[in-house]
């Protein structure tokens, strides 16, 4: 299916990839096979499914990176390892060109939790799916529209070790304002009724390929 600009839309139920770069870096660290819920001109959603086997960074030594401390969080070498999406699973909406993407987290027995506001590099757009760039900084927002910033240290760490310049931190800082905005003004995704939306039963879980990080040919969003 081709959309407006001729872009290609993949269809509901197709499985794509969900790729993140490392920091100051080309080179991919993250890998989620998701299912596509809906993708338009305006607005990618799609499904990682519990259970789904991704891609992760990890420190050399092996040390998952969330228990390292902050202080050598980003400089210790790493590696990439296979592990599994637990828990349950995560839908995420990216709308074309904007810098974060919305991800909504539900409890058991689908009791909606809260959204997501993960600040990134606008996605680009490939064959097999869409790579980004996290940007550490993160907002959280509650079902009673309260929101808070999360990972504030992480995203001052990023900077002293250099894994960030002033210019993309202050670009960072604009696009999560420009997020503030929109949760304050509860605009879309917040409006779309997407936490009443549960995944089709008849879906299978993704598999994640052997050439997971392959190079792709970006094609216009």
């Amino acid at each position: 299916m081709t959309g407006a600009g001729g872009t290609h839309h993949w269809r509901p139920g197709d499985h794509i990839l969900w790729r993140y770069r490392s920091n100051a870096s080309d080179r991919l660290h993250i890998c989620r096979p998701v299912t596509v819920v809906q993708d338009t001109d305006d607005l990618l959603a799609v499904w990682l499914a519990p259970g789904t086997e991704c891609m992760k960074p990890a420190l050399a030594d092996g040390t998952p990176v969330h228990r390292e401390p902050l202080a050598t969080r980003y400089t210790k070498p790493r590696t990439v390892v296979r592990d599994r999406w637990w828990g349950m699973g995560v839908l995420k909406l990216a709308r074309p060109r904007e810098p974060w993407s919305v991800w909504l987290w539900w409890d058991r027995g689908w009791r909606f939790k809260s959204w997501y506001v993960n600040l990134e590099e606008p996605h680009l757009r490939w064959a097999g799916g869409i790579d980004s760039e996290d940007h550490f900084l993160d907002i959280s927002v509650l079902p009673d529209r309260s929101w808070q910033w999360l990972d504030e240290d992480e995203f001052a760490q990023a900077q002293q070790v250099g894994l960030m310049d002033a210019g993309q931190a202050e670009r960072v800082r604009q696009a999560g304002r420009a997020a503030v905005d929109l949760i304050e003004a509860w605009g879309p995704p917040f409006t779309d009724g997407w936490e009443e939306w549960r995944p089709d039963p008849e879906w299978t879980v993704p598999v994640l390929p052997d050439d997971w990080d392959r190079t792709p040919a970006y094609v216009p969003s």
